[in-house]
C-alpha cells in the first residue's frame, strides 16, 4: 500500500520556519515547493516508499528541510540583492541569503532509506585501441 502524497502540509513547513519570508508564503506556492522537495527525497533515496504504510519522520523532515530551502531560494531569486557594489574607495557586500541542499546533510538523515538496486539499465560501450 502506497502513502500519498503530500507527505507534508504546508503548515508543516510554516512551524518548522525561521524566515519570516517562508512563514508568510502562500499555501499554493508552498504546495509547490513541497511537490519539488519530494521528487529530490524520491531522486536521492532511489525510493518511492510505495511498501511505507505511513512516511517514516526522517523523511518527512527532509521534505521540510528541502521544500523550505527551496521557498527561500526562491524569494531570495525574486529580491535580486547586489553582492558587491564599489565606488571609489567605497565597497559594500551583500552575502546571498540562499540555502544550499548541500548544507541539509540529506544523505545521513536518509541513509537508513536510500535503495542502492539500480534500475538494471546500464549501457557500456568499448572499443578496440
Amino acid at each position: 500500500m502506497a502513502v500519498e502524497r503530500p507527505w507534508v502540509l504546508p503548515n508543516d513547513v510554516k512551524r518548522y520556519t525561521s524566515h519570516k519570508e517562508v512563514s508568510e508564503r502562500s499555501d499554493e506556492k508552498l504546495a509547490f515547493d513541497i511537490a519539488r522537495a519530494e521528487m529530490k527525497i524520491i531522486h536521492i533515496t532511489n525510493n518511492k516508499f510505495a511498501g511505507y504504510d505511513e512516511i517514516p519522520e526522517p523523511v518527512k523532515m527532509a521534505v521540510i528541510l528541502v521544500a523550505e530551502a527551496y521557498a527561500k531560494n526562491d524569494i531570495e531569486a525574486a529580491k535580486k540583492k547586489i553582492k558587491s557594489e564599489s565606488f571609489d574607495d567605497y565597497s559594500y557586500t551583500v552575502e546571498a541569503g540562499t540555502i544550499s541542499l548541500d548544507s541539509l546533510d540529506l544523505e545521513e538523515l536518509l541513509a537508513e532509506y536510500i535503495i542502492t538496486d539500480g534500475i538494471g539499465k546500464t549501457v557500456m560501450r568499448l572499443r578496440i585501441l
